[in-house]
């Protein structure tokens, strides 16, 4: 029998359990040692020194007014750059904060913008149903920008991958950090909250991590809802759970899985308002369309089950929005015809800032100006603030403040 030479070969098959079991466990081998190289097991995230400028800017007085006080030797004493330039660390911009609201006119705003009695905790919740769409980098740079801005602020990243996580400093499979699924879960090993917070390098800030555990409450609670009454009110535990740290904080910033799952509805019912991140094209729309339907009538059926599942808010945020691209444009204007009142103001604009700070597991708020080209970071900056104070202006309002 004569072989044809140009025939081309049979693709061996394979075990795909094995193969792709080999591959993880040899990208978790190489990340790891990626990790120790550029980020020894005993290290923690630092954070830069914040310039006069910035420090003014997030304590909403002018930089005038921060050079007198140092001039006069009140408040804390930056440090001295090149040219004279002063610099706060982030945790001498919250001593300010406090001594400014100590020592400010009586008629002046309150630099210290924590929950009065009767205002109550803010939940937020980001959600998208496709991935992409800019969400965790939204709830990264929320979360620090309202810590930045005097709030006591706790970060919960619900979703399994654990993106959140990694860009505050925590990498799940070697740090072996819990997860909201220690506070929620059915057994007898469920822990209160309180175990599983940590801090991270923003001063007012705290994070619950997620690791891959969190997927087993996807499996563990519809057999719960067969055998308790528990399992049946699910979607009551993370606001349970909350209760417990309810006077630590005043917002707290969920980062929500790209699926509706249990974890997505738990986080949904704990909420008090709601931010959808959507990117201005066509298939993101068609894809949050889908989500929205689907979400809306999951939610009528867990409201009829006893969920609360009343709102303060429901925002969309326009994520990665390029203002010279046409078809955009016109999507964001065909948003804006039906959804006028819930889309922000601000959109958060594409910037290759924000996508090269990701690289090195970074914010914005994290990484040196200095180490950018200064009109692309300062555009992005500008951006983010905007969005930022746009939703900050929102929970106030929700607590009645004008």
């Amino acid at each position: 029998m004569v072989r044809d030479m140009n025939a081309i070969p049979q693709l061996p098959a394979f075990e795909f359990d094995e193969k792709i079991l080999r591959q993880g466990a040899e990208i978790s081998r190489r990340l790891d040692q990626l990790r120790l190289e550029r980020f020894p097991p005993n290290a923690r995230k630092t954070l830069r020194l914040f310039s006069m400028a910035e420090v003014a800017h997030y304590l909403g007085v002018s930089p005038n007014n921060l050079k007198r006080l140092h001039l006069e030797g009140k408040g804390p004493t930056p440090a001295t750059g090149s040219g004279g330039r002063r610099f706060y660390t982030a945790e001498q911009m919250q001593e300010l904060r406090f001594y400014l609201d100590k020592n400010g006119k009586a008629d002046a705003k309150k630099y210290v913008p924590h929950r009065k009695p009767g205002e109550k905790l803010q939940v937020v919740a980001v959600v998208n149903f496709k991935g992409g769409s800019g969400k965790t980098t939204t709830a990264t740079h929320l979360a620090q920008h309202l810590a930045l801005t005097g709030h006591r602020v706790l970060a919960v990243d619900l979703d399994p991958q654990a993106s959140l996580s990694a860009l505050f400093g925590f990498q799940p499979e070697l740090d072996k950090n819990p997860s909201l699924y220690d506070a929620i879960r059915y057994d007898e090993d469920r822990k209160p909250i309180t175990d599983i917070i940590l801090p991270t390098n923003f001063p007012g800030l705290d994070i619950i991590p997620a690791n891959l555990e969190l997927q087993e409450y996807e499996y563990d609670t519809p057999l719960a809802m067969q055998t308790s009454e528990e399992g049946k009110r699910f979607f009551t535990r993370f606001g349970k759970a909350l209760t417990e740290v309810d006077p630590r904080y005043d917002v707290v910033i969920v980062d929500c899985p790209p699926q509706l799952g249990y974890l997505t509805l738990t986080a949904l019912t704990a909420a008090t308002s709601v931010l959808i991140t959507v990117h201005p094209q066509m298939l993101d729309l068609m894809s949050m369309s889908q989500f929205l339907l689907m979400l809306g009538n999951i939610a009528r059926t867990i409201k009829r089950a006893g969920a609360n599942v009343q709102m303060d808010w429901l925002r969309y945020l326009i994520t990665r929005y390029e203002p010279s691209d046409v078809p955009q444009t016109q999507m964001l204007g065909f948003m804006q015809s039906m959804l006028a009142e819930e889309i922000l103001r601000n959109p958060m604009v594409k910037s290759t800032a924000i996508s090269d700070a990701g690289l090195t597991k970074q914010s914005l708020y994290e990484v040196d100006r200095a180490n950018f080209n200064r009109e692309t970071y300062d555009r992005a900056i500008e951006c983010m603030d905007a969005v930022n104070f746009e939703i900050q202006g929102l929970i106030h309002r929700a607590w009645g403040r004008i």
